[in-house]
């Protein structure tokens, strides 16, 4: 199976599925001599790890790191780094009854026909428990990071059908929703509540927004800051789309205002989001995310078997009603990933220019 790696400068690869011993990521391209141990990694872990409240799988798992390789004496040597999160509570058993049926919604019929075998114990490597390595290797990118003043914050823009109103970024981490609306949030809560007894999910967005990044990264053509950042958001299983600044918005708007003008101050407004011509301007980024229903629906639904029969199907087991708040973690991720790969990329074009 290709396609398992991400990144140029930094570059991660992960492995691993929902339900074997573990999961994992390399990450290659650490820059020797930083600081770096398992506590500066496991915040991330708890914030995206199952069983933080009514809104997430109840699957219980610490989601502990161990750092295997790439440090000595608490700093980054400048070797791959291998992160390993063992899995400890699998209950294969749960999807017994779908392992010869396709669930609607989720990897199943694509898997089988593409590779003419699937490991059906809780997705395998479709699970969303591949982003557990992400997260892991995004703490380390957003370390290198934060050394260079750039910090990065998600949160849920809207969910179940409501819309924040407000924009409270203390708020985020205090609601399950992790929604930058309190009040939103409680109304998020109440319609997936009813969900989850009618046996079904909600979608959503998600926002990011990117603080201290300075005019320069990305490049011009094909690897653009903001294809990049396409790329990794899209690469996440239940992004199904991604906009940037305006967005779709600016299919509505003329040129006189969607162009963002400039005085001897700097930019007067952001309508781009932080990026033009591939590269970023020095403004805050900001992107969303369209974050699907989760697939896992215990409500009766019509499918075929492996054989091509028309059967019907109620997918058991642990899943999240609702995404939005343990995909947020995964998004900043995957966010810092592609920021620090071209900030090591853009270090190394201007340490040429200076030689």
């Amino acid at each position: 199976m290709a396609g398992n790696s991400f990144g140029t400068a930094f570059r991660i690869t992960t492995f691993g599925e929902s339900h074997g011993i573990s999961v994992g990521v390399i990450v290659d391209g650490v820059p020797p001599g930083i600081s770096l141990s398992e506590t500066d990694i496991q915040p991330d872990m708890d914030r995206r790890k199952p069983g933080q409240s009514d809104m997430t799988s109840p699957r219980k798992e610490s989601d502990t790191v161990t750092i295997t390789s790439g440090v000595f004496e608490g700093r980054t040597t400048g070797t791959p780094l291998m992160i390993m999160l063992q899995n400890t509570n699998t209950i294969s058993s749960d999807y017994n009854d779908v392992m010869d049926k396709y669930r609607p919604g989720h990897a199943d019929y694509t898997y089988q026909k593409k590779y003419g075998i699937r490991d059906w114990r809780g997705s395998g490597r479709a699970s969303g428990r591949e982003t557990a390595a992400r997260v892991a290797a995004g703490a380390v990118a957003k370390k290198i990071l934060a050394a260079q003043g750039i910090s990065l914050q998600a949160y849920t823009l809207a969910a179940a059908g409501i819309v924040c109103e407000k924009y409270i970024p203390e708020q985020i981490e205090s609601n399950s929703m992790r929604a930058c609306d309190p009040d939103a949030a409680l109304k998020m809560k109440a319609i997936v509540e009813q969900l989850i007894k009618e046996g079904n999910s909600a979608g959503g967005i998600v926002e990011c927004r990117i603080k201290g990044v300075s005019p320069g990264l990305g490049e011009p053509v094909f690897d653009k800051l903001e294809a990049d950042l396409a790329k990794g958001i899209m690469s996440i299983g239940a992004v199904k789309g991604f906009e940037i600044g305006e967005g779709f918005a600016c299919a509505h708007m003329k040129g006189s205002q969607h162009n963002d003008a400039m005085n001897a101050k700097g930019f007067l407004t952001n309508h781009a989001g932080g990026i033009s011509g591939g590269i970023s301007t020095g403004q805050e980024i900001i992107f969303r995310a369209a974050v699907k229903p989760t697939a896992s629906i215990s409500s009766l639904q019509h499918s075929i078997d492996l054989n091509g029969n028309e059967t019907e199907i109620r997918t058991k087991g642990r899943h999240d009603p609702i995404i939005c708040p343990r995909i947020i973690p995964v998004m900043e991720a995957m966010a810092a990933i592609v920021l620090c790969d071209h900030l090591l990329r853009l270090n190394a074009q201007r340490s040429l220019q200076q030689s």
